[in-house]
């Protein structure tokens, strides 16, 4: 305290006493823009299918992902992502569906820019684990190992594909050595130079996946961490941020977002590029799961959870509530 004794009218607690003055002084702010919403479609079913370990998310048909899409567009969401799942049965060891023009993601692709033109951003995965029969996010080589150099070869025409058929801006995932490079040379020697790179960036070996292999009918044997990143390290993305914004990155990305806080801010700290964070299945459901036994507010819990993503300096966040959230805030 003071000499003056003044030091006992200071409370900031006079900055917190309605609904109104905390939204007046609040530092951080989640609006719809900032929203992406990750959407699965699949190959050869006729209604949408539940995912049983994402309760409220589904895999949806062709004409029930229009209708998904439609309604995000009015809730004024930033983007969808889209994740394409074929029948098990188009799966093959190189991912062939994954830059088949008539696969289910570049249907998907088309559909949307068709009914949404430029109205919101079309995203892409561009990766392919969802297509291969083993599961992996690349091609093996001869000792069953996944070969950088032959994926990334892959990861350019699904590009290209992807990019033909309305993606606005293409997300490759696998992690592979120089995937934003080749990709964006593919791009601009295709003449889609308008076509943006989101880059998974730091994309860790998460135990938080699992929901997703369901999502996407995975067929992983094993895991993939010889090449996403250790869940130790720190520093190791500062040193893959710079290989991907030197590659061409348009958009850098975290994830998964909840629990890599520490690296959302390490990125957004240094970069001048918007920074992304994807809230992944398991803290979907997690925070599902726990609502449902009654253990916390699951309203309360979502915004707290996104706005914290945002405060660790996301400008975009992709969460499987983009819809519903940007409703609750218009």
């Amino acid at each position: 305290m003071s000499e003056t004794g003044r030091g006992s009218d200071i409370r900031p607690r006079r900055l917190r006493t309605s609904p109104a003055m905390r939204r007046l002084v609040a530092q951080t702010s989640v609006e719809p823009r900032h929203l992406v919403l990750p959407v699965f479609v699949a190959d050869g079913i006729d209604a949408p299918r539940p995912i049983s370990s994402m309760p409220g998310v589904v895999q949806h048909t062709l004409d029930s992902l229009r209708a998904a899409a439609d309604e995000a567009v009015a809730a004024g969401v930033g983007g969808l992502m889209l994740f394409g799942v074929p029948r098990p049965e188009d799966k093959d060891a190189t991912g062939s569906g994954a830059d088949d023009p008539d696969g289910i993601l570049n249907r998907a692709l088309r559909a949307l820019r068709d009914d949404l033109g430029d109205s919101t951003v079309v995203m892409a995965d561009t990766c392919l684990d969802e297509f291969t029969d083993h599961g992996h996010c690349g091609v093996l080589d001869d000792h069953g190992r996944v070969d950088n150099d032959a994926s990334v070869e892959r990861y350019v025409s699904m590009a290209v594909a992807q990019a033909q058929a309305g993606a606005h801006l293409l997300g490759p995932s696998g992690m592979m050595d120089g995937q934003v490079g080749a990709i964006r040379a593919g791009l601009d020697d295709a003449g889609l130079h308008d076509t943006g790179i989101l880059a998974y960036t730091a994309k860790y070996a998460s135990a938080f996946y699992g929901p997703f292999r369901e999502a996407v009918g995975s067929t992983l044997q094993g895991d993939r961490r010889t090449y996403q990143q250790d869940t130790a390290n720190r520093g190791e993305a500062m040193r893959e941020l710079e290989l991907d914004l030197a590659e061409g990155a348009d958009i850098v990305m975290v994830k998964p977002a909840m629990s890599y806080l520490d690296i959302v801010r390490d990125v957004a700290n240094v970069v001048d590029v918007p920074v992304a964070a994807y809230q992944i299945s398991g803290e979907y459901a997690m925070i599902t799961a726990a609502a449902e036994r009654g253990w916390i507010d699951r309203d309360a819990a979502i915004v707290e959870s996104v706005t914290s993503i945002r405060r660790a300096g996301a400008s975009i966040v992709l969460t499987y509530w983009a819809t519903e959230l940007a409703t609750r805030l218009l």
